[in-house]
């Protein structure tokens, strides 16, 4: 076990379902000086002293390793002490905003610390490259001397954002791939056309440890179900990320993918204790941040070893006592989307943003109510239930990121000068578990069944290659001429077919009859014209499972 006495900053975030309105608790808007002291883990520095003492409090550190210079660290220090009250409170909150148009008042009426971007704010590369541009050109004309946090969530496979650039698949494709090379390289490629869009940070990789068919929320958004598989693939990922000036946020502290209750609708219950932790969930963490990767979004997690009944992401004693104590942590905390049930059915989003703040967290995602969330920290700073100190290190730290990135950054690339590295990544993965590892698969003529999307997308890869297509069902009784290729996507059941490709998960693999069975992990370009060469011969399937499937005879070829 190691111990740092200070605090510091690591970036990450999640898969963020539409923000909810929902009303706070009025006069339960801020904690109570109880309260914190309930909260109070290994380090009881979050509550404040008697208001009167406030001037006297001693700065809360933030040291190096993690990303950001001591030079950087000051300026952002001397940055934060400009601000009012007001506008620390809202520095340290980054919300979802409406619509297709740049969230300028938003941002600088609440002097946010920046914006997440989903789908429905997105209509084009070009609009949101400008409606991005826009939004940090506002803030500058506003007086900020630093720049605004304009994050999204663009892990790959189910869980994208950004449609008009490059489409990379789901990330269990780098433990099926087993090539740590192109797993950063991938992450390279899409980091660049993010910062060319006008993006600073990417809630992506992905940590968590899938634990297999049972995780609720996870599944192809993890590596493997092998810690240390996942723990290489984060860093090289990270590093891909970092090497193009986007921000990578590691998530979901504490692990998430063992977890058979997905967060977006309850508190799930992690019932390991902290030493079978450390064995699985916090190895990816670990390998993070002893590579000095800067920022770790924390889950909505009820870790009954650690603090029975508190969501880990408003908990002392995991983000303070296990992330910076335990592990070492010394970077940026975000936190999980605070408008998710697992939060939002128990705690407002004034009650949450303090709790979050006072637990260790610096980044608070998306709170229901942005007004409501900084007028609450307000509140608990003004009268002495927050101290001010863990305001400024939290505010401290977001600052001393952005002008660490903004210092690095690289030249972008345009949208979707990363199809070829997307398709060697596929290619690499393609894993065949059943059937002959060399040869053509199907005949001449090819049946497609499976959901209509996924039929469309392979039907020109298909015909390009010379294949025909049969459109009809056969006439009762005839000989069906067709190879039959069933496609499985996300929640599929297994059916009937020659050929059987999981185009996400594979698990469903096992429970199929099929004499071929083939997991792609992906619908992308690259996906789909790597299993068009591999059902006609022309390449190999040289991935293989990177989580336990039943009921299959191999791992690969």
């Amino acid at each position: 076990m190691r111990s740092r006495g200070a605090l510091s900053a690591a970036v990450a975030a999640l898969l963020l379902l539409p923000a909810c309105t929902r009303a706070d608790d009025g006069d339960q808007a801020v904690l109570t000086a109880e309260a914190l002291a309930d909260q109070s883990g290994p380090r009881a520095w979050a509550a404040a002293p008697a208001a009167g003492d406030q001037d006297r409090e001693e700065p809360l550190p933030i040291r190096t390793g993690w990303g950001p210079t001591a030079d950087e660290i000051e300026r952002a220090r001397a940055l934060v002490a400009d601000l009012s009250l007001k506008e620390r409170a809202g520095q340290v909150i980054v919300a979802r905003y409406r619509g297709t148009t740049a969230p300028t008042r938003l941002v600088n009426g609440l002097h946010l610390g920046g914006v997440v971007v989903f789908s429905d704010n997105i209509s084009s590369n070009d609009q949101i490259r400008g409606e991005n541009r826009a939004l940090q050109r506002s803030a500058k004309a506003a007086g900020r001397r630093f720049p605004v946090t304009i994050s999204v969530d663009q892990e790959g496979g189910l869980v994208e954002r950004v449609t008009g650039g490059t489409r990379f698949p789901a990330f269990m494709t780098a433990g099926a791939a087993a090539d740590p090379g192109l797993t950063r390289a991938a992450a390279a490629a899409s980091g660049a056309e993010l910062a060319g869009l006008g993006f600073t940070t990417d809630f992506a990789p992905d940590a968590d440890v899938t634990v297999g068919a049972a995780d609720a929320a996870i599944g192809s958004r993890s590596a493997s179900s092998r810690p240390q598989v996942v723990a290489e693939h984060v860093v090289a990922s990270a590093r891909g990320y970092t090497s193009r000036g986007v921000v990578p946020v590691l998530k979901h502290f504490p692990g998430h993918g063992g977890l058979t209750t997905d967060s977006h609708l309850a508190l799930p219950v992690q019932r390991r204790t902290a030493a079978e932790l450390e064995r699985t969930d916090y190895v990816p963490f670990r390998a993070g941040i002893d590579a000095g990767l800067p920022a770790v979004m924390v889950g909505h997690v009820d870790v009954r070893s650690v603090d029975p009944g508190m969501p880990s992401s408003l908990s002392t004693k995991v983000i303070t006592g296990q992330l910076r104590d335990r592990l070492g942590f010394e970077g940026l905390v975000v936190t999980d989307a605070l408008d998710m049930n697992a939060v939002a059915d128990r705690f407002g989003s004034a009650r949450a943003a303090v709790r979050a703040l006072a637990a260790g967290a610096d980044v608070l995602l998306m709170p229901p109510s942005p007004r409501e969330a900084r007028d609450g920290i307000v509140q608990a700073v003004r009268s002495g239930r927050l101290s001010s100190e863990r305001l400024v290190q939290a505010a401290t730290r977001q600052v001393a990121l952005l002008l660490h990135q903004k210092a690095r950054g690289t030249k972008p690339k345009p949208p979707g000068s990363g199809r070829a590295v997307s398709a060697r990544w596929s290619a690499a993965a393609v894993t065949s578990v059943a059937g002959p590892c060399s040869g053509r698969l199907v005949g001449r003529t090819v049946r497609l069944t499976g959901d209509p999307t996924d039929v469309a997308r392979l039907r020109p890869y298909l015909t390009g290659a010379g294949v025909t297509i049969a459109t009809a069902k056969p006439k009762k009784k005839a000989k069906w001429p067709a190879t039959v290729v069933r496609l499985l996507g996300y929640g599929d059941p297994a059916g009937p077919g020659d050929v059987v490709v999981a185009l996400d998960r594979p698990y469903v693999l096992g429970a199929s009859r099929a004499r071929v069975k083939l997991a792609t992990y992906g619908t992308t370009p690259g996906a789909l014209s790597a299993l068009t060469g591999v059902l006609l011969g022309r390449q190999p399937a040289p991935g293989h499972l990177p989580v336990p499937v039943g009921g299959v005879g191999r791992t690969g070829c």
